[in-house]
This record gives C-alpha cells, structure tokens and sequence, in this order.
C-alpha cells in the first residue's frame, strides 16, 4: 500500500497514519503467514489427491485429528506474546529472555506427554471421524507423523509469540515461508519419490512425514535466528523462574483449552448440519472452511492488537492500549467489508469455485450471503478476543467463548436446523446473530478497562 493510500485510508478510519502504519507492519505479516498457511493446505491436498479419494479422505482425517492437537498447544504464542509486549513496552529488555525460555519449556513438558499419549491412541480415535478401514490404513500413519512434530509446533509458536511480542512479526513471516517451501519439495519427494534416483515414495503418508521434517527446519532456523544471528534482541540470557513459569502457563491453558473446544464445536456444527441433509453437509464443508479462510485477516489484526496493547500497559498507558483496540477494530471493519463485497454481488460465482453442482450452489447462495453480512460486524469480537488476550485476559475470553459456543450456538443450532425444520440458511443467521452478539459483549468489555488493571 502506497503512503498516499495509508494517509487516505488513516483519514477514513480516522486513525493517525503513523499509527495506521504500525498496525499494517505487525499485522501484514501475521496475515501473510496464515494466508500462506492455507495456500499450502490447498498445495498438499492438490499432491495428494493425485493419488486418490481414498488418499484424499485419508489425509482429511488425519489433518483434522491433527488440529486438535495443534490446538493443544497454540496458547503458547498468546502467553508469551503477551508477557513479552508487556516487558517490552515496560523497557525491561533484560528481562524478555525469561518468558521466551519458559515457553520452550512448557513445549517440552506438554509436547512429550501428548505424542505419546496421541501416537498411542491413533488406532482408536482416526476411526471415529471415518470408519472406512481403507481410509484408517491412510490416515493412522499421516497422523502419526504429524503428531510426533507436537513438541516442535509448540515451540513454534512460542518463536511466533516472542517476535509478534516485540513488534517485529515479518520474523515469524520469513520463517514460515521457508518452512512452507520446504514443505513442498520434501512432501513431494516423500509422496511420489524420484525414481531416477532411487528414492522410493511413501505415498500419501509421506504429506505428513514431510510436515514434520518441515517443523524441524523451522525450529531450526528459529533457534539460530533468535539466539545467534539476533542474540542482541537478549542483553541477558535468564533462565526463568518458578513465577515466570506459572504466568506463561497461566496464560496459555485458558487459550489453549478454547482452541481444542473450539475444533471441536467445528466438528460438531458439522455432524449438526450433517442431520439437517447429507447436501447440507456437503455445502456446509464448504462454508464453514470458506468462512475460516476470510476470518485470516481480522485473526492477524487481532494478534497484532495484541502486541500493541501489550506494549502500552507495559508503559502504563492504559489509554493508549484502549485506543489500539478500537483502532485495529477499524481497521479490520474496512478489510472485511472489502472481503465481503464478492459474496453479497456474486456468491453463486464464489461458490462455483469450490463445486459445479448448481443445487449445491444454490443452497449455499444465501448462507454466504449471511456471511458477507456478518462478517464485517463479528470482526469485532476477534480483534477484540486477542486484544483481551495481550492484557491478560485469556480466562476471561476462554470462559466467554466456551459459553457463547457450547452453551448458545450448538445447542440452538440443532434446535433451529434439524429440529425445527429451518434449515441450512436457518442455522447460517443463527450463526451470524451469535457471531454479532459476542462483537457487542467484547465491545462493552474493552469500553470498561476493567482489562488494564491485569497484573501479569
């Protein structure tokens, strides 16, 4: 974006343009890195899908097992994140070493336990999502791969947590793309193999043994590029303390406990909109993988929200964590309204991208058109829900989320759907309604800055 574009979106959005310009250069990267993230899921399933429906479902399966173990120990990068912006912002840069080590070690204490206890279950949990032996005999063993890279996913996004927390997330940008391009080549080498050269090919599990090896390069590069080329980002190489230790930990099991229930209320609203009609089902697939696409922005702005409040309650300036806040929230207001524009005018051409049945297209056309509605408008609670998370929050935000999903969106979804007969575009505006409603409960959370008074 040209400076002249920044100075005239800053005016619209009614936002300094130096302040605009921070909020791009933490935000974009993280962006960046998520969208690159999805571009390879499609890269990986386009190689393995060479192989076969069976191949494909296979590594479907074993991806979505893998998620909730991803899930597992993604409030790693939240804990740190928000200890390392709060300490940065205080200019206690002797001190930023402490929450990064104690992060790598909590990879260790939770990573260990859950590959062994995921790898050994394998044969007992892949089943349930597919009973198709022809399917298990795929995606036991991809999952197994993936699951034995638990350790290095965790550090992982305790690296993504320091440099997000210093402000410098292009860091975690640059790392991930070669990680992504390793992915590639080696996944590919793995899946079909070079026979020219001897190298024999494993099939479609090779896709998870190339995601692991991809995982080790990366924490690789991460430990070089923080504690030998950047080591004077650490004046002081601490090991942390008990205190230290508790607050990570602290910080990170509220956060991580919504992600593991939050993949899983996924995979419940779809059993859900499985009873309403198996075309529902297959439609729904698509929406729901649509919609967490489109959210990657809103989802990047608000963990670089999270590093901007966290750095001015680090300096004590409670109003200007307030004001970062609303201020990501406009800008990600803009971006998702821009992104929703397509599905309002043209959803039936979006939804042609993914499927060419037109009774499929058209039970979807208004779901999406939902969507386009209310994404614009639920942007709110995810800039907001990272924003809580950089002060602090996470047990507030874990509590909120759990009961707004487990508690409200599920239980009325099968009540609205295969209850009461609404359908699919029935639980959609159930969906949005609920969506919109937590934006105002975040929304009247921030405006209390009940938040700033957190002590972490």
């Amino acid at each position: 974006m040209s400076i002249n574009w920044q100075v005239r979106v800053a005016q619209l959005l009614a936002i300094e343009p130096q302040r605009l310009r921070r909020i791009l250069i933490i935000g974009v990267p993280i962006i960046g890195g998520m969208l690159s993230q999805s571009l390879i899921n499609l890269v990986d399933a386009a190689m393995v899908g060479r192989l076969g429906e069976v191949a494909l479902a296979g590594v479907g399966v074993g991806s979505y097992a893998s998620f909730i173990v991803v899930s597992s120990v993604m409030g790693l990068s939240s804990g740190v994140q928000a200890l390392i912006a709060r300490r940065y912002g205080a200019r206690q840069h002797d001190r930023i070493s402490e929450p990064l080590i104690a992060g790598l070690a909590l990879a260790m204490l939770l990573g260990v336990p859950l590959t062994i206890l995921f790898y050994c279950s394998a044969p007992l949990l892949l089943p349930l999502f597919n009973d198709s032996a022809d399917v298990a005999a795929v995606a036991i063993p991809y999952f197994e791969w993936r699951t034995l890279a638990a350790t290095l996913i965790g550090m992982n996004f305790v690296f993504r947590g320091f440099w997000s927390g210093l402000g410098e997330s292009s860091t975690y940008l640059k790392v991930l793309l070669l990680m992504h391009l390793a992915n590639v080549a080696i996944s590919y080498v793995l899946i079909f193999g070079v026979p020219e050269l001897g190298i024999h090919g494993y099939g479609a599990v090779g896709s998870g043994m190339g995601t692991a090896a991809s995982m080790l390069l990366g924490t690789f590069v991460y430990f070089w590029l923080t504690f030998r080329r950047h080591l004077h980002r650490l004046p002081a190489i601490t090991l942390p303390n008990r205190d230290t230790l508790l607050t990570v930990a602290r910080l990170a099991v509220p956060n991580s406990t919504q992600q593991v229930l939050f993949a899983l209320g996924t995979g419940v609203m779809f059993w859900i909109i499985g009873q309403i009609g198996t075309q529902e089902q297959a439609i729904g697939h698509i929406l729901i993988n649509l919609a967490l696409l489109l959210i990657l922005p809103a989802v990047g702005l608000g963990i670089a929200s999270a590093s901007l409040v966290g750095q001015a309650l680090g300096r004590k300036d409670a109003d200007d964590a307030y004001r970062w806040g609303w201020e990501v929230v406009r800008v990600a207001v803009f971006i998702m309204a821009l992104v929703a524009i397509p599905l309002w005018l043209m959803p039936q051409a979006v939804l042609r991208l993914f499927t060419d049945e037109i009774h499929l297209i058209e039970l979807g056309t208004w779901p999406l058109r939902i969507t386009g509605f209310a994404i614009a408008l639920e942007v709110t609670a995810m800039v907001l829900t990272q924003a809580l998370l950089g002060a602090g929050a996470s047990q507030q935000v874990m509590k909120i989320n759990l009961i707004m999903q487990w508690g409200v969106l599920l239980p009325l979804a099968y009540f609205v759907g295969p209850y009461a007969g609404a359908g699919l575009t029935g639980v959609w505006i159930l969906q949005g309604v609920q969506r919109i409603s937590l934006s105002l409960v975040y929304g009247v959370i921030w405006r209390t800055k009940h938040w700033s008074q957190i002590r972490i």
